[in-house]
């Protein structure tokens, strides 16, 4: 396990690459954008390619390797033996993005023996910054790229963000579900929750801002019962659990782990203790 003063520098790492990433998916978002088709059939736009440039310039210098959406293609033989390495979606909500809703995110997390130990998750239309490391805390910073400039470490960012979750006044049971994702499995435990917490509030938000919510207090749960990959998830999960939620696999009842040979995620629940 690496230290937790490491790991401040290199999360100050991540979250200095975040935000010129998401200036650079800004600068696409703001014009009049083609979308290609990648294998699977999801919208890829040069938004993605130029995020994932910047992030792999700027975390070049930590020599940790690197396991991203847009350069996924490493064989499990070459990735199984790291023990510490970056998982990045340099684009999270590529739909969300094409259409223009702003809710999309950068997520950079740091996996430490398959575990995310640190996650960082930079809204680029909204320039809010989330970022959470284990046994350390989970903070939300406003106006993001301004205020880094008055910061040189994550000790010092700290002190001029919020503290996770928000203290909360009493409300229904809030579920937040995927925007554009939404199961038929989902919608049977959603109405199973209504029967253990009488009326629910819902909340839709795309990309990672769902783990964000959870981890904010503003949502008590989030369930998946859809596909997503590893990248999609571990900055959130980082995050959440550094905010005292929980994200378990509903198979096994355990954390959601990291670097398997197949890259799909199974079906989770994050969760407010």
């Amino acid at each position: 396990m690496t230290n937790n003063k490491n790991v401040q520098a290199l999360v100050w790492q991540a979250i200095k690459a975040s935000v010129p990433a998401g200036k650079a998916i800004l600068d696409v978002y703001d014009t009049d954008f083609s979308v290609e088709k990648k294998s699977d059939e999801s919208p890829l736009t040069r938004a993605d390619l130029e995020s994932h440039r910047t992030i792999s310039s700027m975390l070049e210098e930590t020599n940790i390797p690197m396991l991203s959406e847009e350069g996924k293609n490493i064989p499990f033989g070459s990735r199984k033996t790291w023990e510490l390495f970056w998982l990045v979606d340099p684009l999270d909500g590529t739909k969300e993005f094409v259409n223009r809703n702003g809710e999309f995110t950068v997520n950079i997390a740091l996996i430490s023996e398959n575990y995310p130990i640190a996650g960082v998750i930079y809204i680029p239309v909204t320039n809010e910054l989330y970022f959470g490391i284990q046994g350390d805390g989970a903070y939300k910073l406003e106006s993001a790229a301004g205020r880094l400039k008055e910061s040189s470490s994550v000790g010092e960012l700290k002190k001029i963000s919020t503290s996770l979750p928000y203290s909360q006044h009493r409300r229904s049971y809030t579920v937040v579900c995927s925007r554009s994702h939404m199961s038929p499995e989902t919608q049977a435990y959603i109405d199973t929750l209504g029967q253990q917490h009488g009326e629910l509030e819902y909340a839709s938000r795309g990309s990672s801002l769902k783990l964000c919510m959870v981890a904010e207090g503003k949502a008590d749960i989030y369930p998946r019962f859809a596909p997503t990959m590893e990248w999609d998830t571990a900055a959130g999960q980082a995050i959440a659990e550094s905010s005292g939620a929980s994200v378990t696999d509903t198979g096994k009842g355990e954390r959601l782990r990291y670097n398997k040979e197949n890259l799909l995620n199974p079906w989770f629940i994050v969760k407010r203790q």
